[in-house]
């Protein structure tokens, strides 16, 4: 693998040395949770590759694999506790206990808030903020038996202010903020930490499904006048996942 000097210094450091590590990423298959699950790959982590997308799951953590960083594909519903449930029992069976959660998985559609249905905020609430939770109560018992463990749970900046189109994704993003400040509160003692990012507008397939006239919009709110990309939200996602952050928890990172 060639990734650059700079890469290879970032990864080899000694706050970024993850050869030990188990981390797991939802929604890994495309977008930030792709490039936190490369990152935390070139870092030394064995990286399990989450996401309900099989094709792009798997082709994702065979691009890894050709890299010759550790990478393997579960499949996962996170809309069904089922699915979440037999994703763990996976996880525990063929990789170990998990040292790193990172809960990238997420999902949007911008209209009205009164042209939205239960059936579409039933969706909403639970893939934004539900099945996070249920993934989290399936993965940390084993962290708390160890006292050590990692959880990072990546929000949006709709969580923090609300967005045009986008009330009840918003609303779930502000659950996931304040599920992170609490459970944070409850797994210090344990040698945990819980954190949240959360992203401006980031080039992702979610935000391209946006009308071409609200993207022009965004972009012209933005000062830097550009949307953020994966990898800079990654890096962010990455830093509170190493040794540089063994002091924080409960914080919400606005990277945006």
């Amino acid at each position: 693998r060639v990734p650059g000097p700079q890469r290879i210094a970032h990864a080899k450091g000694s706050c970024m040395n993850m050869d030990q590590k188990i981390a797991v990423v939802t929604g890994a298959a495309s977008g930030i949770g792709r490039a936190t699950a490369l990152l935390l790959a070139q870092a030394g982590a064995s990286v399990v590759i989450a996401d309900i997308d099989r094709d792009k799951g798997e082709a994702a953590a065979a691009e890894l694999r050709e890299q010759n960083w550790r990478a393997v594909f579960l499949g996962v519903d996170l809309t069904d506790a089922a699915s979440i449930a037999a994703f763990a029992q996976a996880c525990a069976a063929q990789v170990g206990a998990v040292d790193i959660l990172v809960n990238a998985a997420g999902w949007g559609q911008n209209k009205p808030f009164w042209e939205g249905t239960p059936q579409l905020w039933a969706k909403l609430i639970a893939l934004n903020l539900v099945g996070p939770m249920q993934l989290v109560k399936e993965l940390l018992p084993p962290m708390m038996e160890r006292g050590s463990g990692s959880i990072v749970n990546i929000a949006s900046d709709a969580g923090r202010v609300g967005s045009l189109g986008e009330t009840v994704y918003a609303a779930a993003k502000g659950g996931l903020i304040a599920f992170t400040k609490s459970l944070a509160r409850e797994t210090a003692r344990h040698g945990i930490n819980v954190n949240c990012v959360c992203p401006g507008p980031t080039e992702t397939p979610l935000l391209f499904a946006v009308p071409e006239k609200i993207l022009d919009a965004f972009k012209k709110a933005i000062p830097m006048r550009r949307f953020a990309k994966p990898s800079e939200v990654a890096e962010a996602v990455v830093f509170f996942t190493s040794s540089q952050a063994s002091y924080i928890t409960g914080q919400v990172l606005s990277v945006s």
